[in-house]
C-alpha cells in the first residue's frame, strides 16, 4: 500500500488547506481553494513561499468572524 505524502501543518498550500478543512463525516461545511485565496487576499498572513500555517489560519478565522 502506498503512503500519502505528509502534509506539514505549517507549511500548506490553499489547496491543501481547502482538503484539510473540508476532509471528515464531522464537518458540515466544504472550503474551496477560491474560499482560501479570497482570504489571501482579504488579509490572511502567508509564509515568504506563499504557504499557510493551519494554526494562524483558524486563529484569523475566528478573529475575523468577531469583527462582524
Amino acid at each position: 500500500m502506498a503512503e500519502s505524502p505528509r502534509m506539514n501543518p505549517n507549511a500548506l498550500t490553499p489547496e491543501q488547506v481547502a482538503l484539510v478543512l473540508s476532509k471528515g463525516s464531522a464537518n458540515r461545511w466544504r472550503v474551496t481553494e477560491a474560499e482560501v485565496r479570497a482570504d489571501i487576499e482579504a488579509g490572511l498572513p502567508i509564509n515568504p513561499d506563499g504557504t499557510l500555517n493551519l494554526v494562524t489560519y483558524c486563529a484569523w478565522l475566528i478573529r475575523e468572524r468577531g469583527r462582524r
